[in-house]
């Protein structure tokens, strides 16, 4: 039952989808982000049904809008009213919904490529600051999350500690580029950030490997040589 704060978003210039989220809860993003490259990331927090933000990003496939994919899967779901959708897609305005049971204070807010949403927050105002953060960061979209995220906590965050937070981003491969997380942590959304820095100079090397291994660059680990 992920007590959650996030924000998915689209980068215009590169293509990429992806998401930010923590929560006390342990492995939030292996349950609530879910990105397909060339169509969209969508979230699915609040007493999760990770299936949801598969069907979202499925009906976007088809030129079904953000707002129109959202509004369907409601009148047409179970248990609904329990929960916190966001949906980004390559065009549209972005959407999201939040079901009259969504625990605590719950918020959200709407910018040009990105939302931002949380529940059993700490106040109010977590959303928005996030998306301020967001688009008044620089770097790639990776970068430009972690800072949301960390700003999140920042506002104040959820009303408790959190435990565990993570990032997606997928560009134009099938897999994500970026898929790191921190299951359980007295300090997860630091430990996150950490982690992305150790990994930022790495992750177009790895998309080489999986491409062309012939021009992929050596790490001299022990044995390669």
């Amino acid at each position: 039952m992920p007590m959650t704060f996030s924000i998915i978003a689209r980068c215009k210039k590169t293509g990429q989808f992806g998401g930010a989220i923590s929560s006390s809860s342990p492995a939030v993003a292996a349950r609530c982000l879910q990105a397909k490259a060339g169509i969209g990331v969508a979230a699915s927090q609040n007493i999760t049904d990770p299936y949801l933000a598969n069907i979202l990003l499925d009906m976007i496939k088809y030129d079904i809008t953000p707002t129109d994919a959202i509004s369907e899967l409601v009148k047409n779901t179970d248990f609904i009213e329990y929960r916190q959708l966001a949906l980004v897609n390559l065009n549209d305005p972005p959407a999201i919904f939040s079901g009259q049971h969504v625990l605590g204070v719950a918020s959200q807010c709407i910018g040009e490529h990105a939302v931002c949403a949380g529940n059993l927050l700490e106040n109010t105002t977590v959303p928005q600051q996030m998306l301020d953060a967001f688009q008044m960061a620089e770097g790639s979209l990776a970068e430009r999350l972690l800072i949301a995220l960390q700003q999140g906590l920042k506002a104040g965050g959820e009303a408790g500690p959190v435990r565990s937070a993570g990032i997606l981003v997928v560009d134009k491969l099938e897999w994500p580029i970026i898929d790191l997380r921190v299951d359980w942590s007295e300090t997860p959304i630091d430990d996150l950030y950490e982690l992305w820095k150790v990994y930022e100079p790495q992750v177009e090397d790895y998309v080489i490997r999986a491409l062309n291994p012939s021009d992929s660059p050596s790490y001299a680990v022990p044995g390669d040589e």
